[in-house]
């Protein structure tokens, strides 16, 4: 296991698992037509749009196993003005079979390093309300500060705010 800076080469490693999460962990959550529409290949082109417009501001890294692309962080200057957050963590995530490994752990805690490394004292993050995965931020000591109503697909969801005060 590794776990480095991510690259432009990386782009179709970090779109699989992208998209294998989002079926795997919203599967129940999302509408099954709306996840049944995600492509690699779109979610690719995504990622080349970040990384062609990179800033030194971006934290992405990525975590692999025998060299293939197990999961993947990001985040950077944080883009909500209603909170007082420094910074934000945009995505992180595992693929389904090697989640509960301590490696979202580790992720994060790199994220939060480069957070450090670049002068931020302060993060937050949007997770959706349903997201199994909310009791890890919780665990990690991200406090609820807000929620908001969003549409994906014909469903309407909430996403809650978690924050860290103190990095």
């Amino acid at each position: 296991m590794n776990i480095r800076l991510a690259s432009v080469r990386d782009i179709e490693g970090m779109a699989r698992v992208h998209i294998e999460s989002w079926k795997s962990t919203y599967n129940g959550i999302i509408s099954e037509s709306f996840l049944s529409k995600l492509t690699v290949e779109k979610r690719m082109k995504n990622w080349k749009a970040i990384f062609d417009n990179l800033t030194q501001d971006d934290v992405i890294y990525v975590v692999e196993d025998l060299g293939s692309i197990i999961g993947f962080v990001h985040g950077g200057k944080s883009r909500e003005p209603d909170f007082e957050y420094d910074a934000e963590l945009y995505a992180i995530y595992l693929l389904k079979e090697v989640q509960r490994n301590g490696y979202g752990k580790l992720l994060f805690e790199r994220f939060i390093e480069a957070l450090k490394q670049r002068n931020y004292r302060s993060f937050m993050l949007w997770v959706l309300e349903d997201n199994p995965s909310i009791g890890f931020y919780k665990k990690q000591g991200g406090q609820y500060i807000g929620k908001k109503e969003i549409q994906i697909g014909e469903y309407r969801l909430t996403e809650v705010a978690l924050g860290w005060k103190e990095i």
